[in-house]
């Protein structure tokens, strides 16, 4: 028993603590120097995800087919508009971009008449301008190697 009360008071005490300089004027001394401007600035600003993904934006195509995948505005969190054509347009569910420690990777959703949840799952090989990866074609439950060029 002894010790829940003392844990009981000790997580009174750091309450207490926690509100003791709430009301507390932050103004500093007379002649002191203020440090309040390098305590409050706003965090540096970290460059939006799509300046990093601005190198995807086009029109890629498989040369195996003649399958076209256009990526355009590519938001911050990684969500794209996507078009994807057969040569006929196929309705994209969604379409993302992430990125990690230099891999640029590209997933895409379609959800259409013939497609239903095929997925792309591709890796931009920045060298080679290309994406390559995996094509999941969901009525056969196949998945088959793929490659897009960028159409210039």
């Amino acid at each position: 028993m002894k010790t829940k009360s003392f844990t009981q008071l000790l997580a009174l005490l750091a309450l207490a603590a926690s509100f003791a300089g709430c009301n507390q004027s932050r103004s500093p001394a007379p002649g002191a120097v203020s440090t309040e401007a390098v305590t409050n600035t706003a965090p540096a600003t970290v460059a939006p995800a799509s300046a990093d993904y601005a190198k995807l934006k086009g029109r890629w195509e498989r040369p195996d087919g003649g399958y076209v995948l256009e990526l355009r505005d590519i938001a911050t969190d990684g969500t794209a508009k996507a078009a994807y054509f057969n040569p006929s347009p196929i309705n994209v569910e969604s379409a993302r971009v992430s990125g990690s420690n230099g891999v640029t990777k590209v997933f895409v959703t379609l959800r259409d008449v013939n497609y239903p949840g095929c997925t792309y799952s591709l890796t931009y090989d920045a060298q080679a301008d290309q994406l390559y990866g995996q094509y999941y074609q969901a009525a056969m439950q196949q998945t088959y190697d793929v490659t897009f060029g960028r159409l210039k």
